[in-house]
C-alpha cells in the first residue's frame, strides 16, 4: 500500500480523502490542515464519508513530512496564495514524495512555465527525488487528453475548441466568485481572470500541450473577452444576492493560432444566473455546468460531460473528476523516475480494481 497524505480538506480536500481512502493501492496515513478547529478531527468527517477512519488532522507539516509518506495529495488553493503553494509543494517533493495538485496553474504545462515556478520544482526533485504531477479539470483533462483522445478519431481536423459552461453560483469560493472572476461587481471593475495575460497564464499551457501533441506549431496565443451585467437583482442559494447592471455573465476565449487562424481554441462561458446572455451556450441538458469538447472537420464530433457530486453539484462533480485523475496517477508516479511530469507524461488508464468500495 501507498502512504499517502492529503494536504488540505476544502473544496477539493474533502473529495480527495474519499479518492484516497477508495483507490485500492492506497493508504490514507495523514490529513494536514490549516484551520486549528479542524486539528484533532477524524478525516472520514472531513471527506463527508459515513464512517471514521481513524486518521486525525494535524497542523504538524514537518511530523508529517518527517515520516516520509510517499504521495501527497496537496489540495490546498493556489490561486490567491501562488508563492506559499510553490513552497509547500516544493517541501514535500524535497521530501522525497510523489505531489499530485490541482494547484499552480504554470506548472500544467511546465516545459512553458516561467523559470520562478519550474526552477524550484526542479531543485526539490534533484534534492530529494520525488515528483510532481499537476493538473485539473478546465485547465486539465477538458483540454489536454480528452480532446487529444477525440482528435485521434477524425479524418481531417479544421478546429478544436474546449468549452466549459458553467453556472459559478454552484462554485463554494465566494471570494474568488466575487473579485477574481467579478461577478457582482460594477461593470467598470476589471476582474484579475480577465486581465491581459492571465488568462494565457492560466489556460496558455494546455493550448501548447494540444500544439505539441498534434504536431502543429503556433504563431501565437491570443486572448478575446466579453462581459454581460444583470438585468435585475437575483438572489443565488450559497452567495446571496447579486445587484442589477454588476457583472453577471463573462465569456472569453485563449486561442491558438495556426497559419494565421483560431485552430486550438479553450472558450469560458460563466454565469452568475442562468437568465444573464441566454444567448451566450448553454449546457446541452439546460443545467449548471458541463464541459465540452468540439472537433470540427470530418467527421465534426461533439461530446460532452457533465459530472455531479455532493447532491447533484456540478462544480463538486467537476472537482471529483479533477482529484479522480490525479488521485489515480499516484500509484504510476511512485513506480516512474523522480521528476515533473505533465498530463502528456500521465498514461490515462481505467480504473482497475475500483467497482466498489475497498474495504476499511
Amino acid at each position: 500500500m501507498i502512504s499517502t497524505v492529503v494536504w488540505g480538506t476544502g473544496n477539493v480536500g474533502r473529495l480527495a480523502i474519499r479518492a484516497v481512502e477508495a483507490h485500492p493501492a492506497l493508504q490514507l496515513c495523514a490529513v494536514i490542515v490549516h484551520n486549528p478547529a479542524k486539528v484533532g478531527r477524524d478525516a472520514g468527517e472531513l471527506g463527508e464519508l459515513d464512517r471514521l477512519l481513524g486518521v486525525e488532522a494535524t497542523d504538524d507539516i514537518e511530523a508529517v513530512l518527517a515520516a516520509r509518506p510517499q504521495a501527497v495529495v496537496y489540495a490546498a488553493s493556489g490561486d490567491v496564495r501562488p508563492d506559499e503553494a510553490l513552497a509547500d509543494i516544493t517541501r514535500a517533493v524535497r521530501s522525497g514524495a510523489v505531489v499530485v495538485s490541482p494547484a499552480l496553474y504554470p506548472l500544467y504545462d511546465h516545459r512553458s512555465a516561467p523559470p520562478e515556478f519550474r526552477d524550484p520544482v526542479l531543485a526539490a526533485v534533484a534534492e530529494g527525488g520525488g515528483s510532481l504531477f499537476a493538473s485539473g479539470v478546465d485547465p486539465g483533462w477538458g483540454n489536454d487528453v480528452l480532446p487529444l483522445l477525440l482528435s485521434g478519431l477524425g479524418t481531417t481536423i479544421d478546429v478544436i475548441r474546449c468549452q466549459e459552461i458553467f453556472d459559478y453560483s454552484t462554485y463554494d469560493q465566494p471570494d474568488s466568485v466575487r473579485y477574481l472572476v467579478g461577478m457582482g461587481q460594477p461593470m467598470d471593475y476589471e476582474p484579475m481572470m480577465l486581465m491581459p495575460s492571465i488568462p494565457t497564464m492560466v489556460w496558455g499551457g494546455q493550448i501548447r500541450m494540444m500544439a505539441r501533441a498534434l504536431g502543429v506549431e503556433l504563431d501565437e496565443i491570443r486572448e478575446t473577452s466579453d462581459r454581460r451585467p444583470l438585468d435585475t437583482t437575483v438572489t443565488t442559494r450559497t452567495m446571496g444576492e447579486f445587484e442589477a447592471g454588476t457583472q453577471g455573465a463573462i465569456r472569453f476565449e485563449v486561442q491558438g493560432i495556426v497559419e494565421g487562424e483560431p485552430r486550438i481554441v479553450i472558450e469560458h462561458v460563466t454565469r452568475i444566473h442562468p437568465s444573464c446572455a441566454p444567448d451566450w451556450p448553454v449546457p446541452p441538458d439546460g443545467g449548471d455546468g458541463a464541459h465540452r469538447v468540439v472537433i470540427e472537420g470530418r467527421p465534426r464530433i461533439e461530446v460532452t460531460i457533465e459530472a455531479t457530486d455532493e447532491g447533484e453539484n456540478r462544480s463538486a462533480g467537476g472537482n471529483a473528476t479533477a482529484v479522480g485523475r490525479l488521485v489515480g496517477a499516484i500509484d504510476w508516479l511512485v513506480e516512474a523516475e523522480p521528476g515533473l511530469y505533465d498530463a502528456l507524461d500521465i498514461p490515462l488508464r481505467p480504473a482497475i480494481g475500483r467497482l466498489g468500495r475497498k474495504q476499511s
